[in-house]
This record gives structure tokens, C-alpha cells and sequence, in this order.
């Protein structure tokens, strides 16, 4: 990409696109084309077509994508699929239709079968059945993932998928019912200690996570953007597909992800686990030697990456208590 490509972001008000984002000013690129869901609807075919008719940007980050935890999955499974499933099968096409030269598309660690080898290879893709909890989910990013390599095969497109493992940071969705573990241990533990009351986390803690941190996930997708022709058609005529894993290739339990929360925050409080509730997959850890092939690294260690989470998680308690006040 140089410096005057025209660049479209979707999905640039969540955490992924709002990284994506920042990494991209950072570097210098200013011809970004960032659209809210209220400007343009991706679910919507005739909106996409009439965007890409009159934009026609050079390069796509397919970012946009509805997300949530393991109750947010279990809650509204169809909006998951379907809406999942028609912002990228509208933009893949269109990206097509128009001559878009690269399109990344961002998946997910839960397209790997639930009981998959660990850490899980891009070749473990469709090799088992997928966990349950977030089936739905999982299946569109498949289809998502299947199709930029079916376009790649027919026509020609150079779309590669990257399957980033569990991230957080800056412009994650810390609402209960929505949110995924990280941030919902940090505003539990947070509100557990203005309010001196216990905390109550769901399942045994002995499931395993991998954790990145968003700006770190970002960053290796401009990589993956900006690799010369050669080791870019390399990494999209893999015989797996066009396809990548980003993470860190370390994971930790929910109990010490726990532990490390509670020392962040300052909560001294009692911890009650809730073994009624589902663990979800027992681990995820992704292989990512390909990315260390290309000489990627994260920048961030976890506890880092925690504490400037936590700042901004207390930012936002703070500009949302101002503006109760003047309210």
C-alpha cells in the first residue's frame, strides 16, 4: 500500500477497526475510507454496491463483524450468523466486482474445532465439530474464510484471512452480557471494589486462553497488508488457503488470568466460581510460527497489555460519571 491508496476500514468504530485505524495513521496513510453503520449498512447489498461504485478503494480491511462472549452467543445465535454472514459476502463480492488489489478479512480462533490439537494449526480448519457455544458465530467466519479462498481460486483475488486468537485493549465492549472474559473480569473487579462486594466468575477457571493485544493485532495485519508480491502470493496459495494465525502462541488459565486481574485492579475481595455455568473450549492457543516466519513479534507482554486496558476501562468509567453529572 503506499501513501496514497485509498484504504476502507469497515468497521472502524470497534476495537478491531479502530486499531486498524490508529496503526494505519501512525504510519502516514490519510486517504482512509471510514463509513459508521449509519452511513452504510454492510448487511445491505444495494448500500455496499452503490459504497464500492462511488469509492472504488484499493485496499480492504474487513473488520466489521457482530462479536460477543459465550452469553451474547448463547442469547442471540441467528443475529450472530446472519448478520455475520452478509457484511462479509457483500463486501468480499464487491471487492471482487470492483478490483479492490488486496482484502483482509479478520476471523476468529473459534472456527478450530473444539477439540483440535494444540496449539492449533490453519490446517486443523474443518478437521473437527466446533464448539458449541459459539457455533453459529464460528460458521460464518468460516464461510467468510472459505470464501476469499473460493474468489482467489476463480478469479484471480489476492484476499487472505487472518484468525487472530482472543484480543483486548483499547475500544473493548466491557457490557456483562456482551463482553468477552478479559474485560468482564476487569469491570467485575473493578465494581467489586467500590463496591466491597464479592465477585462471581462463570466456570472452573481451568479452561486455557491465548491473549493479544488489539494494537498488537493491528499491527500484524498492516504487515500482512504491506508483504511484497512474493511472500504475499506465498502466504495465499498455501495449500491450507489463504490463511493466518496472529496470536502470541502462549496461553494461560482462567484462574491465573484471574489472579493477574485482581492485582491490576486492587481487588482484595472474596472470588465465588460458578461451576453451573459453561467453560467453553478447554484451550486455545494458536501456532503462529508462519507469522514468526515473517518476522513478527508482539510488542505488548499480557500484563501490560492488561494495565493499559484497565486505563482505559477507568477513562471510560470516568467521562460516563461526567456526563451523569452534567445530564
Amino acid at each position: 500500500m503506499d501513501f496514497k491508496s485509498k484504504i476502507f476500514v469497515t468497521g472502524h468504530t470497534g476495537m478491531m477497526g479502530s486499531a486498524l485505524v490508529r496503526n494505519l495513521v501512525a504510519r502516514g496513510y490519510r486517504n482512509l475510507i471510514l463509513k459508521t453503520r449509519q452511513e452504510l449498512d454492510l448487511t445491505q447489498q444495494a448500500q455496499v454496491e452503490q459504497f464500492f461504485q462511488e469509492e472504488q478503494p484499493d485496499y480492504v480491511f474487513l473488520s466489521a463483524a457482530k462479536v460477543g462472549g459465550i452469553l451474547a452467543n448463547h442469547t442471540y445465535p441467528a443475529e450472530f450468523i446472519f448478520r455475520n454472514l452478509m457484511i462479509q459476502t457483500h463486501v468480499i463480492d464487491a471487492a471482487y466486482r470492483h478490483s479492490v488489489k488486496r482484502l483482509l478479512f479478520l476471523g476468529s480462533s473459534c472456527i478450530y474445532p473444539k477439540e483440535c490439537p494444540q496449539p492449533m494449526k490453519e490446517e486443523h480448519l474443518l478437521s473437527g465439530y466446533l464448539e458449541p457455544t459459539n457455533e453459529p458465530y464460528a460458521i460464518a467466519k468460516i464461510a467468510g474464510v472459505k470464501m476469499c479462498e473460493a474468489y482467489n481460486r476463480q478469479y484471480g483475488t489476492q484476499f487472505l484471512s487472518v484468525v487472530p486468537t482472543n484480543l483486548y485493549g483499547e475500544g473493548d465492549n466491557f457490557d456483562l452480557e456482551t463482553n468477552h472474559v478479559l474485560p468482564a473480569l476487569i469491570r467485575k473487579f473493578h465494581e467489586g471494589c467500590e463496591q466491597g462486594t464479592s465477585v462471581t466468575i462463570w466456570g472452573t477457571g481451568r479452561p486455557q486462553r491465548e491473549l493479544l493485544y488489539i494494537d498488537d493485532c493491528a499491527e500484524a495485519c498492516v504487515l500482512l497488508m504491506n508483504l511484497p508480491t512474493e511472500p504475499y502470493t506465498k502466504l495465499i496459495r498455501y495449500h491450507t488457503g489463504p490463511l493466518i494465525n496472529v496470536g502470541t502462541g502462549e496461553g494461560l488459565t482462567i484462574r491465573e488470568l484471574v489472579k493477574m486481574i485482581k492485582q491490576i485492579v486492587g481487588f482484595e475481595g472474596h472470588v465465588q466460581w460458578d461451576t453451573t455455568k459453561p467453560d467453553g473450549t478447554m484451550k486455545k492457543v494458536l501456532d503462529i510460527s508462519r507469522l514468526h516466519q515473517l518476522g513478527w513479534r508482539p510488542r505488548f507482554s499480557l500484563r501490560d497489555g492488561i494495565q493499559k486496558t484497565y486505563e482505559y476501562y477507568c477513562q471510560m468509567v470516568c467521562q460516563m460519571g461526567m456526563m451523569n453529572t452534567i445530564a
